[in-house]
């Protein structure tokens, strides 16, 4: 007696919405914690300008900004 063989069970993928769900939070959380080593470099080492948290933020922005970049091209290529 032969065995029926089961249908494979393909995996829904989830949609881009839920593939870009989080990158808000993961933007948040990366330039927050530019911010807060900026801001702790600037009470170390103080200064007449708060240079480490000025250039610290912008650089963690940047930084989100290309880990955005990269998660939404790698969603349009699959």
């Amino acid at each position: 007696m032969k065995k029926k063989s089961q249908p494979s069970k393909k995996r829904k993928q989830p949609s881009n919405l839920a593939k870009l769900s989080g990158v808000g939070l993961q933007m948040g959380a990366t330039i927050f914690a530019g911010a807060y080593a900026g801001k702790w470099l600037d009470q170390k080492y103080p200064n007449e300008k708060n240079w480490f948290t000025i250039g610290f933020t912008l650089f963690f922005v940047a930084i989100a900004l290309f880990n955005v970049l990269r998660q939404v091209n790698k969603i349009n290529k699959n």
